[in-house]
């Protein structure tokens, strides 16, 4: 096997399947699905998760809500996601726990490093929700934290595009996958995988991103197989 232990990002839009806002069940369960089947394996799994689906920070402006204030709402919007993804992960029997870098003790623990990387050794999938508790960092920049201080061997960017591109494959059917590429080379290229924060964090740590379609069945596993058919690979 590749990797011993995983941090999946996930987007909080995609949980939003044909909706036009919230948790699509079709959705949840396709990704528990997934996250059981690479589970089954002796993956040890942590997962940060997005909330676009409820509420994201950059649309406070448009709402005349201040920018931290807007934040926080983000934040809680992950949390939100996090319990319903770890319902369930743990109705399909698997263990679990939520973890939050806002106390909120009555519904996740609190973030503690130590306490992480013990559960993920006893063999329960941790979730990361409310970012990193404070404003201005994206679920990205969380991943890309949480990743290295749980001393992860890959971020995996779960999205709705099966990797990196040369183009908009959308709107450019000549886009090319790029297998692989350099942190320097997505840089340079000014491709968009990450924010800066969390692109330099990951870099600086030598920290591979690999960015993928998790909407395609199958897909995590091919990841976590080591195949070069899935996704996109970024790495010092």
């Amino acid at each position: 096997m590749k990797y011993k232990r995983i941090l999946l990002k996930l987007s909080g839009e995609a949980l939003m399947g044909d909706k036009q806002y919230g948790i699509d069940s079709v959705r949840l369960d396709q990704y528990t699905h997934e996250i059981k089947t690479v589970k089954e394996l002796g993956i040890e799994i942590a997962i940060v998760i997005g909330g676009g689906n409820i509420f994201r920070g950059v649309q406070a402006e448009n709402l005349t809500i201040d920018r931290v204030q807007g934040d926080y709402m983000g934040m809680l919007a992950t949390v939100i996601n996090g319990m319903a993804l770890q319902s369930a992960l743990e109705k399909s029997g698997l263990y679990t726990r939520l973890m939050s870098g806002i106390n909120m003790e009555q519904v996740c623990e609190p973030f503690i490093r130590r306490r992480a990387v013990r559960h993920l050794e006893k063999g329960r999938i941790v979730i990361f929700g409310a970012g990193i508790g404070n404003p201005y960092f994206t679920t990205d920049s969380t991943a890309s934290l949480r990743a290295v201080e749980i001393e992860a061997d890959v971020v995996l960017k779960g999205t709705r595009v099966n990797g990196v591109y040369s183009a908009d494959p959308e709107k450019d059917p000549t886009a090319i996958r790029y297998e692989k590429l350099s942190f320097d080379e997505a840089y340079s290229k000014g491709l968009n995988i990450m924010d800066l924060t969390a692109f330099t964090l990951c870099q600086e740590n030598d920290l591979p991103i690999i960015v993928f379609d998790m909407n395609q069945p199958g897909n995590l596993l091919k990841i976590i197989n080591g195949s070069v058919d899935v996704g996109t690979i970024i790495a010092n």
